[in-house]
């Protein structure tokens, strides 16, 4: 209805009134559709019509409460109000209640609020206010009883005026930035708080203030990350009724004090992160206590039998402290613990028996200890468990994980996990005939193991799996047909005893990598795998065979050679007329080289070298010819990178002219004169590392060609181009559309996949230093492969190089470190998976966030508020929201400040499989954009 429509409404009812109470009432109604004008009509305002039939009538609109006819609360959580608080508002004398969290206010801390004299709760969260609190704070209703201005953008200091609010049972402060100090003292004296907040605000340091031990009534009290030091003050085992205590994430020291132990009301104790030393308890008796977290400090001792009186614990993590001693037996009996993290300590001994029986146990993680053993049966007894992590111990016996001692068959333990990793350990006897009990696998590693029998058929039930390897067994028989209907991306069945021909089924297999080596195949290779990109892929089966067109370093099959007979006469004819013309033709070419060598130098043709890492049949000559500036296709920080069309070198024979020319990538590091030392250092240690790594989701350098001015580094051309093209720039190139999300997911897990190659499983640990949207490559079916600057990780007496990486995807103390790990990549990864999440760019963070997008992420991760707003609108998705949400909350944990805070690349990729519903993305995606690609090549380099 129009603001003209309502006025004259407005006009009607005050004529026909004939009570005072209705004047006032009509002043009221006046009063609200001011302020929806002056809010410019947000849509959420829309159920707001003025009816004459009832004066009273506003009191059941939207957001409007009143008592007797009055209003006296006004909530407009998430109306999406831009504009500023009208000073009109306070024209509602009994407003006690104002609740305007989650909008888009700006500006200053709103004063025209002063004016509201009965105001008893008042919420401005999550908004964008600024500047600092005024120092008449103390001007609004001094019966305030609940004042909350997190998530904001405030700074200073808290003001001492604060103390005037006597009335105050809530004060929310926490997400800020406050970079002053705040008045403990004065706080202290509000004695009728329950909840208090100061975390996540970059405080002056400081200890925890003696005088909050007056705020018996607290029973939620935030003090994470705000500067805090020294001890935890005794002072403070006078908070009785405390529910939450949280000093996470400080800078604090000393132990934690045993009368935190026996807080009868405490559910939910979080001091992680703070440098706290000494013991757990040992006497515990704080029986309501549902979440312990203890993780990162420096803690030593055992981990106390008491803990197992916490029959409502649900989530206990004491990981990276150096614990000692058992688990205690107890622990398997707590009913509630779904959530066990305990890695990296000096634990020892046996698993507690019954371990997952009696709770719903969800993720156990024990990795790096001494424990030994065996696994307990029970550990999915429930059917929950969807994270179990044990590498680096000593266990053995039935249920095997990676690199231990674990022999037997394959354990039940893995029904209920997404990713079973059990490669080199003991396992023997048969695969199960029923495969369909593992349904939820989409990783599953048993290779370096003692199994044997047949393949099972009912593989073909894991629908979702997406890696299968199984190789370095004695598994025998045929290869099951349905292998390759599966929706595979790795499949290793290599060094086994497998017999019979590869099942044509397998033409309908798109693998990133296959290996099928080393075992006892015949006949002839399926028409769709004889492309040089499976070169390697079939070594070592002496019966297999291929056509001799493809190229392949494979026999050629008997009935091939046999058919190329007939061209035989044709050749020999051809060869008699050509030859002569390819003679004088080639006296011209040298008397030209010959010239051009005098005229230039030593740095003709013939001066170049190529050094070779993969098998390959063009020379440097084809390389070198065919650099120009209309090849090149980017420019890094050491030079240009072309891409060059060759022929191969003809003589070999190896395509039988039946190959379009193939595409390669070439990155040139110098350009005229002597390459200086940094530069020559840089292609050194590309050439060094990037020649050995071999995984299919790592760009692959094919050869390096040098001269004393320039070097080269060729590599496998991707012909989609860069993520960055795809996922910042697509429309500026011409692209159709954003990507979708499952391209989004399984372009993450590519990248994953290769950066954990590179951290765990490589010869030794690689740093890749320079993770980003445009070093991540996308090949014609969008697989991507990661390019960059690598170098291998320093040992730990070591420095690293001189820093490098790219403005938003730093991390941000690895600027100010010497020595740098692996955790540096998985920063930058985190920024990436922020990237896919949320389409904006590593510096789209905003002025606020000093326009880094990963401390954008963060700080609306922490505030909260509508999860549909932190991720991409353009590709939501009901059916994907959640997978979103949880990609971008993979990222914020990436890209902790603290690189101890932030996972393994391990652990990022089995939590980014959890997202690959689909398996993998469709492989009908044609390449288009940017790129002339000529598609009609069969031949991959």
């Amino acid at each position: 209805m129009t603001n003209s429509t309502d006025n004259l409404l407005l006009l009607l009812l005050l004529f026909f009134s004939g009570s005072s109470a209705e004047l006032d009432d009509g002043g009221e109604l006046q009063t609200l559709l001011t302020i929806k004008r002056h809010w410019g009509s947000p849509a959420a305002f829309s159920s707001w019509e003025v009816r004459s039939s009832n004066s009273f009538g506003y009191c059941d609109w939207v957001g409007v409460a009143c008592t007797d006819g009055q209003v006296t609360s006004l909530s407009f959580q998430s109306f999406q109000i831009a504009n500023p608080i009208p000073a009109s508002i306070c024209s509602l004398k009994n407003l006690k209640y104002l609740d305007l969290s989650y909008n888009n206010l700006t500006g200053d801390f709103p004063t025209v609020l002063y004016n509201c004299s009965a105001l008893q709760f008042l919420d401005l969260s999550n908004n964008e206010l600024t500047g600092s609190l005024p120092s008449s704070i103390d001007k609004l209703s001094l019966g305030m009883q609940h004042l909350n201005l997190s998530s904001n953008y405030f700074i200073g200091d808290v003001p001492s005026a604060i103390a005037r609010f006597l009335k105050l049972k809530s004060l929310v402060l926490d997400t800020n930035s406050f970079n002053g100090s705040y008045p403990g003292a004065s706080i202290g004296g509000l004695v009728e708080l329950e909840i208090l907040t100061l975390a996540s605000n970059p405080f002056m340091p400081g200890p925890i203030p003696n005088e909050f031990s007056k705020l018996t009534k607290l029973t939620y009290l935030w003090l994470s990350w705000m500067n805090l030091t020294g001890d935890i003050p005794d002072a403070l085992s006078a908070l009785k009724e405390l529910i939450l205590l949280d000093l996470s994430e400080n800078k604090m020291q000393g132990k934690i004090p045993k009368w935190i132990w026996k807080l009868q009301k405490l559910e939910m104790l979080y001091l992680f992160a703070s440098n706290f030393s000494g013991e757990v308890g040992p006497d515990i008796s704080t029986l309501n206590m549902q979440e312990l977290d203890l993780s990162m400090n420096k803690l030593t001792g055992s981990i106390p039998e008491d803990i197992a009186n916490l029959k409502n614990l649900r989530l206990l993590y004491l990981y990276y402290n150096n614990l000692t001693g058992s688990i205690p037996k107890g622990v398997s009996m707590l009913p509630n613990l779904t959530d066990i993290r305990l890695f990296n300590n000096k634990l020892s001994g046996p698993l507690p028996a019954e371990l997952g029986k009696h709770s719903e146990l969800g993720n156990f993680e024990v990795s790096n200890n001494n424990l030994s053993g065996e696994l307990p049966d029970t550990l999915c007894f429930n059917k929950k468990l969807y994270d179990l992590v044990v590498f680096n111990n000593s266990f053995s016996g039935v249920i095997e994980i990676g690199n231990n001692m674990f022999s037997g068959a394959l354990p039940s333990a893995a029904i209920a996990l997404k990713n079973f990793m059990a490669d080199n350990n003991q396992f023997s006897g048969a695969l199960p005939d029923d495969m369909s009990r593992f349904a939820n696998l989409t990783e599953l590693d048993l290779a370096g193991n003692r199994l044997s029998g047949l393949i099972p058929p009912s593989m073909q039930s894991l629908t979702k799996l997406t890696s299968l390897n199984l190789s370095s067994n004695q598994i025998s028989g045929e290869i099951p047909a349905v292998l390759g209907l599966m929706d595979l991306n790795i499949l290793d069945l290599s060094n086994n005893k497998l017999t019979g021909h590869i099942p044509q089924e397998f033409n309908d297999l798109h693998v990133n990598f296959l290996n099928l080596s080393s075992n006892q195949l015949t006949g002839e290779i399926p028409a769709a795998l004889q492309k040089l990109a499976y070169d390697d892929s079939f070594l070592d089966n002496p019966s297999l065979c291929c056509q001799s067109e493809s190229g392949m370093h494979i026999r050629t099959c008997p009935w091939s050679q046999s058919m190329s007979h007939d061209h035989l006469a044709l050749s020999i004819i051809a060869i008699l007329v050509v030859l002569p013309c390819i003679t004088l033709s080639s006296v011209a070419i040298t008397g030209w080289l010959l010239l051009l060598r005098r005229k230039k130098g030593p740095q003709d043709v013939t001066s170049w070298k190529m050094t070779q890492f993969r098998t390959l049949d063009f020379t440097e000559h084809d390389i070198v010819s065919n650099i120009s500036e209309c090849n090149v296709i980017g420019k890094g920080g050491s030079g240009k990178v072309y891409r060059i069309h060759h022929a191969g070198d003809v003589k070999t024979g190896r395509h039988g002219g039946g190959c379009t020319p193939r595409t390669v990538a070439v990155k040139r590091i110098g350009n005229t004169g002597k390459l200086d030392t940094n530069l020559d250092k840089e292609f050194e240690s590309e050439v060094r590392t990037l020649g050995d790594l071999r995984h299919s989701n790592i760009v692959d350098l094919l050869c390096c060609i040098s001269s004393q001015e320039t070097k080269l580094l060729v590599y496998e051309h991707m012909e989609n181009g860069s993520l960055d093209q795809w996922l910042h720039r697509y429309k500026r190139a011409g692209k159709s559309g954003p990507l979708d999300w499952p391209t989004r997911v399984a372009i993450a897990i590519d990248v994953a996949r290769g950066l954990s190659y590179m951290h765990l499983d490589f010869v030794q640990p690689v740093i890749h230093r320079d993770v980003k949207c445009s070093n991540i490559l996308l090949d014609r079916k969008f697989r991507a492969k990661i390019l960059g600057l690598l170098e291998s990780l320093p040992s730990p007496s070591e420095s690293a190089s001189a820093v490098c990486g790219t403005f938003g995807y730093i991390a941000p103390k690895y600027v100010y470190r010497s020595k740098v790990s692996v955790k540096v990549d998985v920063y930058s990864f985190g920024v990436v998976l922020l990237e896919l999440a949320t389409s904006r760019g590593p510096q789209d963070g905003g002025t606020e966030s000093g326009s880094c997008l990963a401390k954008w992420a963060s700080k609306r991760y922490i505030n909260g508020g509508p999860v549909a707003d932190l991720v991409d609108g353009e590709i939501q998705d009901p059916s994907y929201l959640d997978d979103m949400v949880a990609m971008f909350e993979l990222g914020v944990v990436c890209t902790s400040e603290e690189p101890a805070s932030r996972p393994l690349m391990s652990d990022v990729l089995h939590r980014l499989l959890q997202f690959d519903h689909r398996g993998t993305h469709s492989d009908d995606v044609v390449a288009k954009g940017v790129f002339d690609i000529d598609d009609s090549s069969d031949c991959i380099v």
